[in-house]
Formats: C-alpha cells, structure tokens, sequence
C-alpha cells in the first residue's frame, strides 16, 4: 500500500523545485554562528578525505542547520539570556563531536607453525550520553584509529536516529581473518576480549560489541566465554557483555539477518512514498523496480533475499574477486548456495560474468552499496545512474561524491539510517540477556488460548442467535489468522519491533527534511535528529564535574 504523508504537502514540494536539477536537491544555506571548521573546509570537495572527517563534516553541516532551533526551541524553558544560551548550546555541540575513548592494544600471537607475530586492536568509544558503548568489531586489513573513531561517531547517531539508548563504540583487529586458522583467530579473539575487559572496554553495562566485517556469532560466544570465565565471572548478566551471539548461547532469533532486514524496511518506507518518488521521477512500489549490490556478504544477501521477495528484480552483485549481471534477473538462495559451496559468487550460472568498467555505472533504480567505505566519491558519482542509493555499508559515499549525487536527483538514503537494523535487533538481544527469558515464553500459550476462545466465544453467538438448524455452525479462521493463532514468536516481535522502529524514523526524516526544506538532503535530515536527541540528554542531565 503506498503511502503520503500529510505533512509533506505539494505546494511545499513544488517550492522546493526552481528551475535547475542542481538547485533541487542541494540543501539551502542557512544563516546561523556556527561554522564549520577551517580544518574541514577541504572535505566537500576532497577526492579522498579522512572516514572520521566525514563524519565530522557531516556533523558540523547539520549542526549550522539546527543550532537556532536548539537555542529558540530546546532552551526556551532555561531562564538565562539568549546570550548564555548560546554559549552553552555550542559548548553541548563541542562536547558531542569527539571521541571520548580510543584504545590500542597490541599482543603477541604464537601461530600453528611455531613463529610469533604481534597483533594490533583498536576500540573507540565516541560517547558516554548513553550506556553501554555499542558497535561492531571487525578484522580487517584496513583497520586503524581514523576508521574506528569515525565508525563509533556513526554509531552514536545511528542509535539516536532509531532510538536506541546506546553511545557509540566500534572496533577492529588489524587481520585478514582468511589466513588464519580457527585455532589462531580463536587464540586472537580471546585475547583481543581480554585485553578489552582489561581497560573497562567491554562488560553488558560499559561497552557492548557485535559482529562486524570478518566476524560473524562464532567469534561474539568466544568473546562472551572469555568474559564469563574472567572479569566476568560474578556477574550475573555477562552474557549480555556482546550481542550477535549463537541462539543456544544468548543469542535472539533474527539477529543474523537484521540488517539486511532493516534496509529493505528502510528501502520500503521511501519506495512506498509518493511525494519522494515523484521527486525522482518514479511510481511508488516494488513492481517493475531493479537493484545492483556492491558486496554480497552477511548484509548485502540478506537485502538482495528480502528484496527480491518483495518483488524487486537483482541484476547485478559486485565482490573483490569480480562481479555478475543479469538483465532478467538474478535468483538470489542459487547464489547464496553457489557461494556457499565456492567461496565465491564468481563462475556462478545463473549470470554472465560482468565485463564493463564497473557494474556500479550500469543503469538501474536502486543501487545498494554493502561492502566498505568512501566507493563513491568525486571520481566516480557523475557515472552513477541509479535513481535511489541505499548506503547498506558504513561511509560508502564521500561528501564530495554525495553533493554530485544529489546535483543528478539521486535519493541517497543514509547509511546512519538505512543500516541500523543490526544494532536494533542488538538492542533487543541485549534487553533478553538482562531480563534472562526469551520473548514471548511467558505470554505465548495465554495467547493461543486466548484465540482459540475468541473463536469459540463467536461460535456460540452465532449459533445462539441463529440456532443450530442443521449442526453446528464453524468459525473458520483465514489463513493469516491460523499462522498467528499460536501467539507471536521470539522471531514474530523482533520483526514487527524492527519494521515499527524503521518506519518511525523514516517519518521523522522525512517530516526534519520537509520543516527544514532540504529536498532530497535526508543525511543531513537524519543528522538533525540525531543530534537534537543527543542535545537533549545532554541539556538535562548536565555536565559532570565543570
């Protein structure tokens, strides 16, 4: 069912259209003290800029947007001169922007054949406004501080954008986990755990990891085991020490899964609203629509599974080792298995080897990057054609490569927003380990009883009103009605309390973009949001020892 959002109305929308494409989608300037920084003022036009300066350039474009509102707005309660008020709102915005922790760790590793190498770790911890700390550890070769210091900034954003109550955190090994062995990356995982709890960076109320790039639930129950049987070992909620965690140890059903699952919610909320796609020149709804993804691993199959099922059509996937096409369509579960089997999507028979320059370039209506970071920046944006871009990765897109974007009419729909399916679903593991049951044990069979007797309590009104001529008369349920007659499952509330959050927040960027006539600008729509929250907290619970 399509969807239109009273607020967005058409005169609004048509006052946002002069007469170039350019002046549609770029954001309007805004007259306001706060300035972006002399050390960012490279970024919008950089072809390669630093991860952690886009972030910050990011922050610092929403904060010129919304500072005049979080004065006249968020402090008018305060009795203290206008003056005052801004000097403390900018000291709040100062505080928000750098990272409070980051740390390094090195450690020895003995490997299977004898010889030593030394292992290098990083954990940022960017905000303390909420605890835990939240964010995934990856084991990457490209892992340094920058990377993990603009990944725990997204963090902190992405929870505020979907109202998860968690600061933002991130991690990485320095690894390529494909030459290591399982004993080795266990020997690594292990101590990397160590070393974590060691400086108060993990535990279920300071600092929570998930799986990230090269780890998956194997690594988060070696991580869980080594804090249970360490610094752990009295606590009675260490298993909520990580989350992305095997369900026989902790885990939730619907967690491997949950951030493909949440950017094909995200994808829908604007697939399905009119006014935004007629902004980019198409019909609302699945049908007829085609998508290409950029890295088919745990995120990027998901999202091609879910939205193949809606009725969307893949003719493209791109990975390290080569890329795939196919104008008809591309039968996502083959080429789960086929990879699976072969370590590879390459070779696969269900689509011709991709020769061109980049499958990125091909002409398509959704293109969902889901491997790494900044893959579309200056160099390359112009050649994009897709009509919508759903940032399944961290950071694919440079600003410099996002104000083209926007100049061409794409709909970017951002990363901090699009991809935080994985730490709602988190969110939802984390409050199951704290309350030690699962959800729905203790309301599952009340609620099949209960529908059973709503059956029957319709049965006997019938038959009393209309008697019992010719045998009883049989309430017979509809299909949908069946499947839900035992209750929800675990898996049925993690879906629905997913699909409630993403749609939510859609709304509200959609309804920042619309108050604040920023066109297709939805990154720096859902920037605002994030940071008046995270104001908020800050302006009520104080400052600490200043």
């Amino acid at each position: 069912m399509f969807r239109v959002l009273p607020k967005l109305r058409s005169a609004t929308l048509v006052n946002c259209l002069p007469s170039s494409v350019a002046a549609v989608h770029t954001t309007p300037a805004v007259t306001g003290s706060w300035q972006i920084p002399d050390r960012l003022q490279h970024v919008p036009t950089a072809q390669d800029p630093g991860f952690f300066e886009m972030v910050e350039f990011f922050f610092h474009k929403a904060c010129v947007l919304v500072e005049d509102t979080l004065i006249d707005e968020h402090m008018k309660n305060q009795r203290i001169p206008r003056e005052l008020k801004e000097k403390k709102c900018r000291g709040i915005l100062r505080l928000i922007e750098p990272c409070a922790h980051v740390l390094e760790v090195t450690f020895p590793l003995q490997r299977d054949n004898g010889e030593y190498e030394m292992i290098t770790g990083y954990r940022a911890q960017h905000s303390h406004h909420r605890s835990p700390c939240k964010g995934g550890i990856r084991y990457s070769m490209d892992v340094n501080q920058d990377e993990v210091k603009a990944l725990s900034a997204l963090m902190t954003y992405k929870c505020a954008c979907v109202d998860v109550p968690f600061g933002g955190g991130k991690a990485g090994v320095k690894i390529n986990p494909k030459l290591y062995s399982d004993n080795e990356l266990e020997k690594i995982t292990r101590r990397f755990a160590m070393e974590l709890a060691k400086k108060g960076f993990l535990g279920p109320a300071i600092d929570v990891p998930a799986p990230d790039m090269g780890t998956s639930e194997r690594e988060m129950a070696w991580i869980a085991d080594t804090y249970a049987n360490t610094a752990g070992y009295n606590d009675l909620n260490a298993a909520a020490c990580i989350t992305g965690k095997p369900i026989n140890q902790g885990g939730i059903h619907g967690r491997s899964s949950a951030t493909g699952r949440g950017v094909f919610h995200g994808l829908e909320n604007f697939i399905n609203e009119a006014q935004y796609m007629s902004m980019i020149g198409h019909t609302p709804g699945w049908g007829g629509k085609t998508f290409i993804v950029q890295g088919f691993g745990n995120v990027g199959m998901h999202t091609c599974r879910y939205l193949t099922r809606a009725g969307a059509t893949c003719i493209g996937v791109a990975e390290l080792d080569g890329s795939i096409f196919n104008k008809n369509g591309i039968d996502p579960k083959a080429l789960e298995d086929y990879k699976n089997e072969h370590g590879t999507i390459v070779g696969f028979p269900g689509a011709e080897p991709y020769e061109g320059e980049d499958l990125m370039f091909e002409q398509v209506d959704i293109l969902i990057p889901a491997a790494t970071e900044k893959v579309i920046h200056a160099g390359n944006a112009a050649k994009i054609k897709a009509s919508i871009i759903a940032e399944a990765a961290n950071g694919p897109i440079t600003p410099a490569g996002d104000n083209i974007l926007q100049s061409q009419g794409c709909l970017v729909i951002p990363d901090m927003f699009i991809n935080a399916g994985g730490v709602t679903v988190s969110y939802f593991e984390w409050l199951k380990n704290l309350n030690h049951v699962s959800y729905g044990r203790l309301t599952f069979k009340y609620e099949r009883e209960s529908n059973y007797h709503l059956l029957q309590s319709v049965q006997d009104s019938l038959e009393r009103r209309f008697g019992r001529v010719g045998g009883k008369i049989h309430v017979t349920p509809s299909e949908e009605f069946n499947k839900r007659m035992s209750g929800a499952s675990e898996k049925d509330i993690v879906h629905s309390g997913l699909d409630y959050s993403m749609e939510r927040t859609a709304l509200k960027i959609m309804n920042t973009a619309m108050d604040l006539e920023l066109g297709l600008d939805l990154r720096s729509a859902a920037y605002v949001n994030s940071i008046t929250k995270i104001f908020d907290t800050y302006r009520d619970s104080g400052l600490a020892f200043s």
